[in-house]
């Protein structure tokens, strides 16, 4: 199922205001995560300079991108990073909550510009990514 084509259009734009305002949100929103998921940060002891981070965050933004236009990859890349994580011992909470951070650190960096088009979109798009998310969700015995 693809996304509303208003929806994309939405999310699209909240995150070009967000690139505009603050540039790099990468300490932004992996700050966040390290509060909300400290068991995270461990996992992250060799990348002293943001670049790991600031690498797997823009993997994110384009497959959030092509999730809400066209899914000629994300779908898949999705469920199987879910799959490839579980062997890094992140659990696949930590998936819906990073998505979650994103769209909350994009609201706040609009600031003015949010608009309720946004707010909904960003909504209907994180279920419809929780939904892959748990889909992927690797079954242990």
């Amino acid at each position: 199922m693809r996304t509303n084509p208003a929806d994309a259009e939405a999310i699209e734009r909240s995150l070009e205001i967000a690139g505009e305002r603050r540039g790099d949100l990468t300490p932004v929103i992996y700050g966040r995560l390290f509060d909300r998921q400290p068991e995270m940060k461990a996992l992250f002891w060799r990348d002293t300079t943001d670049a790991i981070k600031g690498e797997m965050l823009m993997r994110v933004f384009e497959a959030i991108l092509d999730f809400v236009r066209a899914r000629q990859y994300a779908d898949h890349l999705i469920q199987t990073e879910v799959v490839t994580h579980a062997g890094y011992d992140v659990p696949p909470a930590v998936f819906a909550t990073f998505f979650g951070l994103i769209a909350e650190v994009v609201e706040e960096t609009c600031g003015p510009d949010w608009s309720l088009a946004m707010a909904d979109a960003w909504r209907r798009t994180l279920a419809d990514l929780d939904a892959y998310v748990a889909r992927s969700t690797p079954v242990t015995a």
